[in-house]
């Protein structure tokens, strides 16, 4: 029994704990507390120097002509070279991604989670996809190669800009499928058995309960599965991205460009990072760095408002 005194003395759950434990300290429990603590500030660490370096190195581009960098062509001199061609190019791979792999991957999950019957079958596609989430990027970019650069080379042109988007949204659709699959798994089924309950559809359950109550989960994981997308250079390289100057350089809106070469801001820093120039491989290539990660965290911050928005309206139900 706790006494009222033992309770006077300190927090009612300090003291349960010490009646359940023989007032014996968890000493195990208080090294993994801290092995996790010091798991977690090296991690930290290890990205704040990296972010620092990079910020560093790439500072004097960055404080001196950014704006001419971001809007300047690809060069054999690092005074002009610049990345738009290099963000055009990341646009429409994100483009790629988000037509392709957010439907097909969260449809696909819906299906396995809402309407497939669990079997041997399911069972094993699940172990499928999630076998395919652990592949290397480089297989995807010999998939890529062999499919749609040589097979479906008159759908794709080729060495373009189509086939390397669609190589990177087949690279991260099992993520999709993995993360929208978890977040619909995260459901109760309280809420199903209520739609249910009054009647409603499977369709109608699923749109208006099931779905808003994971879409936090689902952009988490889709965000997560684009930033991926927009930092893979090897599948990339292998159906045809260029290394150095790229000629054209047609307007961030103009879709003719899928059917052309192409550059990408992690070719252009795989690119910049093997020149011998002292300047291509330190300011500009931790420039080039630096503006991918600030893309990275404006897609990372629209998932978070949005997360927010679906959160609120999740607590409504």
């Amino acid at each position: 029994m706790v006494t009222i005194g033992a309770v006077a003395g300190g927090t009612a759950r300090d003291v349960v704990r010490a009646q359940l434990t023989g007032r014996r300290r968890d000493v195990r429990g208080v090294m993994f507390k801290v092995a996790l603590q010091l798991s977690l500030l090296t991690a930290l660490l290890i990205l704040v120097v990296l972010l620092v370096t990079s910020l560093v190195e790439g500072w004097p581009v960055l404080s001196g002509r950014l704006g001419e960098f971001l809007t300047s062509r690809t060069s054999t001199q690092p005074g002009d070279a610049g990345i738009s061609q290099a963000l055009k190019g990341s646009f429409w791979i994100g483009v790629c991604v988000v037509v392709i792999a957010f439907p097909i991957g969260i449809g696909s999950a819906i299906y396995l989670e809402e309407y497939a019957h669990k079997s041997r079958l399911t069972n094993l596609i699940d172990l499928t996809i999630r076998n395919l989430a652990g592949v290397p990027s480089i297989v995807f970019g010999i998939l890529g190669f062999a499919v749609f650069v040589k097979t479906l080379d008159g759908f794709t042109g080729g060495k373009t800009l189509l086939a390397g988007g669609i190589t990177v949204a087949v690279l991260v659709l099992p993520i999709v499928i993995i993360t929208a699959a978890e977040a619909l798994r995260a459901v109760p089924t309280g809420i199903r058995e209520a739609g249910f309950g009054v009647g409603a559809t499977r369709w109608e359950v699923i749109r208006s309960h099931v779905l808003p109550y994971a879409a936090p989960g689902i952009l988490t994981g889709t965000v997560l599965a684009l930033a991926r997308a927009l930092g893979e250079a090897a599948p990339l390289l292998l159906v045809g991205a260029v290394l150095g100057r790229l000629g054209s350089d047609p307007g961030w809106f103009d879709a003719g460009q899928l059917q052309e070469q192409f550059i990408a801001m992690p070719t252009i820093i795989a690119d910049w990072a093997g020149l011998p120039q002292q300047e291509f491989k330190g300011e500009l290539t931790a420039a080039a760095i630096v503006v991918m990660l600030v893309v990275v965290l404006l897609a990372n911050t629209a998932a978070i408002l949005l997360r927010n928005r679906y959160e609120k309206k999740r607590h409504g139900l």
